[in-house]
């Protein structure tokens, strides 16, 4: 199973912040007998980001099947017949035993 975690990013505008989109992290390899909530817990230190100019949360996620693909990804492979840019990914192996 993929874990899907889904972000979003704002920028600081001086005055506000300003939503700039965001990702869409990949984590490969996942069980699906997994305590999703305890392992987004455990890489929300790799995911999110917090400075005065920029910072990025996790605002949901899913688990889907290997071969999931990202409307992203799904839109380069429709206009330019290959992933140039892929979605981040994690191997969920990496972080057992953290």
């Amino acid at each position: 199973m993929i874990l899907v975690i889904h972000t979003q990013d704002h920028e600081n505008y001086g005055s506000r912040w300003k939503a700039k989109g965001g990702s869409e992290y990949k984590v490969l390899g996942v069980p699906s007998n997994i305590d999703v909530d305890a392992l987004v817990d455990t890489l929300r230190g790799e995911i999110e980001r917090d400075s005065d100019s920029f910072r990025s949360t996790i605002i949901g996620y899913n688990l889907e099947q290997d071969d999931y693909l990202s409307w992203f990804e799904r839109s380069q492979l429709e206009h330019e017949g290959r992933i140039v840019f892929p979605e981040p990914q994690l191997e969920y192996a990496d972080f057992i035993g953290l």
